[in-house]
């Protein structure tokens, strides 16, 4: 008898009806009575799982019955009608064998556990329908993320994890090295020659690629020493990365739009059931949200508007919203949740607060960035238009005291052929927290990274 997957039996579940099939999984739950017994089974391919039914005419009845929660099975039976759940299958039991014992010290026991017990568990919390929910999400998007970009004609670039440059000059890296640990050397005499560390962000690279390739995406792990325990940060996480030459700030957000639609969209459509469970263990309100932002249009307005729209808020915020500086979270959740009722680009940012690459506007105090914020999480993306001019880009790096000999590379794109390119970055996990609702990065990677943190 061929062996199938509980995914195909669900969506062959009206031809399968009557037939006989045969399930390798795991045992979720087991409620046992006097003469009849029941399995919540699951074998990770389906989010809606059977439910398998068995009674003492089984030849091994009393073996059946004692067997334990997490163990490993093969099922054969006949798949019959769900008196709960029509579109959910149920199996009535001919044989149930033991494939790997589970015994009753196993800590997943039929009970709802806190978030912060399974992240110390975090080799086992996949078998859990929260975490089999997460991180069918997780696959789904990583995939909706490719298919967006290969369907458009980008180039996928693997840019490197080991560096010797900071893009953006905050530091906070990772160092990487072959010598001693409290020996003083030359960074000379070191594996690399010169100082290295793990990568913050594949941005500079990709953007030589797209000068050569026109369209270009990178989408990998990044790195960042910040010691910060919230729930957004994380040392190890990854990033979306694109670069597109013969692109500025305004194309760049048309894209922008349409890649984050694209995926909500996709995600809306292939995790109905991972949604409607996730949508009621955060208290709901979820998939609504996802769909309203599918089905939004993005505003847009300069830094300069957002301040004054939020300036005439009397007696708000916290914090005070100031021409030239940075907004707040606060600033950020009235913008998109209360004046627009949408996500909103905000662009041409004060050039004193952004990075050294961005296209400095002919007003001299701001630059082409944009961010994207949407409702309930702020800021989920963020991009500029790249300084393409040789003489701009090479004094704004002596201002910062970047040096142009070590970026000699960086530089030179601006002698050899360049033109107006764009980019943005998104953190894939920031994303996640976004279409999942859950609203801990901890909780959004398998293995997290984070302060006096690195299990497995």
């Amino acid at each position: 008898m061929q062996i199938i997957t509980t995914r195909e039996l669900k969506e062959h579940l009206e031809e399968l009806q009557g037939q006989e099939v045969c399930l390798q999984g795991w045992i979720r739950n087991h409620r046992r009575q006097k003469n009849i017994g029941f399995i919540d089974f699951y074998d990770g391919t389906c989010f809606k799982n059977p439910q398998v039914v068995y009674d003492n005419t089984l030849a091994d009845y009393d073996t059946v019955s004692a067997l334990h929660i997490g163990a490993a099975v093969t099922v054969v039976g006949k798949v019959v009608p769900s008196y709960k759940d029509p579109t959910t299958p149920e199996l009535q039991a001919s044989a149930i064998t033991l494939e790997g014992d589970c015994p009753e010290d196993y800590p997943l026991q039929p009970k709802r556990h806190s978030v912060e017990f399974l992240r110390e568990i975090a080799y086992l919390r996949p078998r859990t329908r929260l975490f089999q929910a997460v991180f069918r999400v997780r696959s789904v998007a990583s995939m909706a993320i490719h298919t967006y970009f290969q369907d458009r004609g980008y180039v996928y670039v693997h840019t490197p994890l080991i560096t010797s440059n900071d893009a953006e000059g905050a530091g906070n890296t990772f160092t990487v090295t072959t010598l001693p640990q409290g020996v003083k050397a030359d960074p000379a005499e070191d594996f690399f020659g010169k100082p290295t560390s793990l990568a913050v962000t594949g941005q500079l690279e990709a953007e030589t690629f797209a000068l050569a390739f026109s369209k270009v995406y990178t989408f990998g792990p990044t790195f960042r020493a910040e010691n910060s325990n919230t729930k957004t940060h994380a040392a190890e996480f990854w990033m979306i990365e694109p670069e597109i030459a013969f692109c500025d700030i305004h194309q760049l957000m048309d894209i922008e739009e349409e890649f984050l639609k694209y995926i909500v969209s996709t995600v809306l459509e292939k995790c109905p059931d991972e949604l409607a469970f996730l949508d009621k263990f955060t208290g709901g309100g979820l998939i609504d949200k996802l769909t309203s932002l599918k089905d939004a249009r993005c505003a847009r307005i300069t830094h300069d508007e957002a301040i004054t729209i939020l300036r005439e808020v009397k007696d708000r915020f916290q914090f005070e919203p100031k021409y030239g500086e940075d907004t707040a979270k606060e600033h950020e959740k009235y913008l998109t949740e209360e004046y627009f009722h949408s996500p909103v680009f905000v662009y041409n940012w004060p050039k004193d607060i952004k990075a050294f690459y961005m296209y400095q506007n002919d007003d001299g105090k701001t630059v082409s960035a944009v961010d994207l914020l949407v409702p309930g999480a702020g800021e989920l993306m963020g991009g500029s238009q790249r300084e393409d001019r040789y003489d701009l880009l090479t004094k704004r790096m002596d201002e910062l005291g970047i040096s142009k000999e070590q970026m000699y590379w960086y530089v030179n794109l601006r002698r050899f052929g360049d033109c107006t390119h764009s980019g943005f970055g998104m953190g894939f996990e920031r994303l996640l927290i976004y279409l999942t609702g859950v609203d801990n990065i901890r909780d959004v990677i398998p293995y997290a990274r984070t302060p006096m943190n690195c299990e497995f």
